[in-house]
């Protein structure tokens, strides 16, 4: 299992996040855009994940929704931006319990050796706004999520 970097330096309304999988670029693109793969593995392990909209393609928009254990549901939403393709993806994100405050988040695959580095950018609209999502328990959540990506590729077959 890789191990999860992530980077907000002071000042700066942006975080860097890497992590290495043990997977092929074209796997780990397809369990990050197939929505029946997405919802098993992206968010807290405490939490479930449905999926109202997941329209990949330039201008499409997304919609999801996780749920805790007592059933509080928590929204977020946004709209892909380009062609989304395993050399790239861009959309907005937007907790709908702060709405108006929105990042743009570009990822990117890198295949080394049959594993894949996975990269992102997440750049927000203020300082504050990125230390406020810092603050959000989103490391925890990530590692979570990666921790479950890695459980859930182990069982996927590559694409032939």
């Amino acid at each position: 299992m890789g191990k999860t970097q992530i980077t907000a330096k002071p000042g700066i309304p942006q975080i860097l996040v890497e992590r290495e999988f043990d997977a092929p670029r074209d796997l780990v693109y397809r369990a990050w855009t197939d929505p029946d793969l997405l919802s098993q593995w992206l968010g807290p392990r405490n939490l479930t994940m449905r999926i109202d909209r997941f329209d990949l393609r330039d201008g499409g928009t997304w919609r999801y929704i996780h749920t805790d254990p007592e059933g509080n549901e928590f929204g977020f939403h946004g709209v892909f931006h380009g062609t989304p393709s395993p050399d790239g993806m861009v959309q907005t994100f937007e907790f709908e319990g702060a709405p108006g405050h929105v990042s743009m988040d570009t990822l990117t695959l890198e295949e080394r050796d049959g594993k894949t580095i996975a990269r992102t950018n997440s750049v927000f609209q203020s300082v504050e706004a990125r230390d406020a999502m810092v603050a959000s328990g989103m490391e925890q959540g990530m590692n979570e999520g990666f921790e479950r990506l890695d459980e859930l590729i182990a069982t996927m077959a590559p694409a032939r």
